[in-house]
């Protein structure tokens, strides 16, 4: 990998077979990608582009069909399910569209989810609570999804992503369900916790003004992912 570099994606392509047995569709192709600590990066892209595609293969929950994803020097392909799993847990968080928070557990117990397998840490619960505060939702610990906003359950899913103090960042249209006001908000509270956290962003989104918050942009069409004309 180049020189500080945490993620490189060398020639990634992503084929999928064809329901009626005819070409494969493909998705990704012969994506290149270089991506340093505490770098933001926005990808943009009509729907049906693959930036969702484009995620879960860098997060590792597809595996590419041809190419490579370093992460930190490992090719995540070589790992084991064990490890990839390890990595997502640890090294990768995932903001979704959709929260998918537990709607059964409170606030604090949902940012918490992913500290469980490591067992009860009053570490844990205190990064917990420091981020709850930073996403301005010290005082709904107690409140079940049900009881929030929109906005507050992304904000909740951002803590959530952030908890394991993960190298890189991944969020899929975190803004797509929300009004004007909570996206502004949410894309705001993304690029503050990148700079303070010090953690590797990647955001697809079709949002023009989000894209243009991050700063770096680049677009994947036609499966090739390539910087904007006219942006960063």
């Amino acid at each position: 990998m180049p020189d500080g570099s945490l993620l490189e994606l060398l020639n990634v392509s992503k084929y999928y077979d064809s329901p009626a047995g005819g070409e494969p569709l493909k998705v990704l192709k012969d994506v290149n990608l270089t991506l340093s600590p505490g770098q933001a990066l926005a990808v943009t892209g009509p729907s049906g582009s693959g930036k969702s595609t484009l995620l879960n293969v860098i997060a590792a929950l597809d595996r590419p069909t041809a190419g490579s994803v370093m992460l930190d020097g490992r090719d995540l392909a070589k790992l084991t399910d064990r490890q990839l799993a390890a990595v997502r847990n640890k090294d990768i968080g995932l903001i979704f569209q959709l929260h998918h928070l537990l709607p059964q557990c409170t606030v604090l117990e949902n940012v918490l989810v992913p500290t469980l397998a490591a067992g009860p840490d009053n570490e844990c619960r205190h990064r917990a609570l420091h981020l709850l505060e930073r996403v301005a939702l010290a005082d709904r610990l107690s409140h079940f999804p049900s009881q929030l906003s929109g906005g507050e359950c992304q904000r909740v899913a951002a803590a959530r992503a952030l908890i394991n103090r993960p190298r890189l960042l991944l969020a899929d249209e975190p803004t797509g369900s929300l009004d004007r006001s909570a996206a502004q908000n949410l894309t705001d509270l993304l690029v503050e916790l990148n700079g303070e956290e010090g953690t590797a962003l990647i955001v697809a989104t079709h949002s023009a003004a989000l894209a243009g918050c991050i700063g770096r942009v680049m677009e994947l069409r036609d499966g090739r992912l390539a910087a904007r004309e006219g942006g960063a």
